[in-house]
C-alpha cells in the first residue's frame, strides 16, 4: 500500500508542478483571500489535478486541501496537500515555489512529497525509509555551532503579536549566525534544511498543508521537529522549530522563551 501511495503523490506532484510551470509566464488571475494573501486560478487548476490524481487510486480516502478544503472520510488516511506554496513568490516570478503533499496515517506521517519550482527538485521521504531529492539521499547539515550556522524562517500575512515576536528573533539571529535567509514557501525551506543547505528552521502560524510533508522529510533526513519551545510537535501547534540534531537545543533555548512569553500574555498558539 505505501508503495501505491508514495508514487501516486509523486505523479501527483510531477503533474501538478508542469501544469504550474505551464503557466508562469503566462498572465494571472489573481484574488485575494485577506488584504495581501494571494490565490490564482493556478492554485485552483493544480488542486483539481492533484485531488483527481488521489481519488483515481484512493477514492475513499480523506483529504485535507488549501485552497477547497477538507473531504472528510472513515479511512485511517487523510491527504494533506498545498497545490501551490508561495503563491505570491510564483505571481512575481521569484524562483522559489513548488507544491507539497503529505500523507497522515492515523494522524502519523507516512509519505512527504515536495516539487520545488523553477528548479525541479524533487524531494521524496517515507518513514523509516530515508529522504531523497531526485533519487539521492539527502541528510540535514553537520554545523553544530550557531555562529556557523544558516537559518531560515518566514512571516505570516497577520502582522500582530507573533509576526512581533519573529521580527525579535529574525535580528536577535542576524546578529549571531551568518545570516538568516526569508524566502517565501516554508515547505521548500523545509525542504532545504533537510538537505543541508539551511542549518535550521523556524516560522509561527503555519498549518498543515504548509508541513506535512516537510516536516517528514527533514525527520528521514536525520533532522529534528519539535515546537519553539522544544515541545513534540504537533500539526495544530501554530509554532514549529527544525533543525539538524547538533543545534537544535541551542535554537530552543532562545525560540523557547518567546513561546513562553507569549503563552503568559494569552496569545493563541494551537490552531482552532
Amino acid at each position: 500500500m505505501i508503495d501505491i501511495i508514495k508514487l501516486t503523490a509523486i505523479k501527483a506532484v510531477v503533474n501538478a508542478s508542469r501544469l504550474i510551470m505551464d503557466s508562469y509566464n503566462q498572465p494571472k488571475k489573481v484574488s485575494y483571500k485577506g488584504s495581501m494573501d494571494l490565490v490564482t486560478d493556478t492554485d485552483h487548476a493544480s488542486e483539481r489535478l492533484i485531488i483527481n490524481t488521489i481519488q483515481s487510486k484512493f477514492p475513499d480516502h480523506g483529504i485535507v486541501a488549501e485552497e477547497s478544503g477538507s473531504i472528510h472520510s472513515s479511512s485511517a488516511y487523510t491527504w494533506i496537500i498545498d497545490p501551490l506554496d508561495g503563491t505570491t513568490n510564483f505571481v512575481h516570478r521569484y524562483p522559489s515555489f513548488g507544491v507539497s503533499i503529505g500523507v497522515l496515517y492515523e494522524s502519523m506521517p507516512i509519505v512527504g512529497v515536495v516539487g520545488e519550482l523553477p528548479s525541479q527538485n524533487l524531494y521524496v521521504a517515507v518513514r523509516d525509509e530515508g529522504a531523497v531529492c531526485n533519487g539521492k539521499i539527502i541528510r540535514v547539515s553537520k554545523v553544530d555551532q550557531l555562529q556557523h550556522s544558516l537559518l531560515v524562517t518566514g512571516f505570516g500575512y497577520k502582522h500582530g503579536e507573533k509576526w512581533e515576536a519573529n521580527m525579535g528573533l529574525f535580528k536577535f539571529f542576524v546578529d549571531r549566525t551568518q545570516g538568516v535567509r526569508r524566502l517565501g514557501a516554508a515547505a521548500i525551506d523545509l525542504c532545504h534544511v533537510a538537505a543541508g543547505f539551511a542549518d535550521g528552521f523556524w516560522e509561527f502560524d503555519l498549518q498543515p498543508w504548509d508541513s506535512a510533508a516537510g516536516v517528514l522529510i527533514i525527520g528521514e533526513a536525520g533532522g529534528s521537529v519539535t515546537g519553539m519551545d522544544g515541545s513534540p510537535y504537533k500539526s495544530d501547534d501554530l509554532h514549529v522549530l527544525a533543525s539538524n540534531p547538533k543545534l537544535h537545543c541551542e535554537l530552543v533555548k532562545y525560540t523557547g522563551p518567546v513561546i513562553e512569553n507569549l503563552r503568559k500574555r494569552g496569545i493563541p498558539l494551537i490552531s482552532k
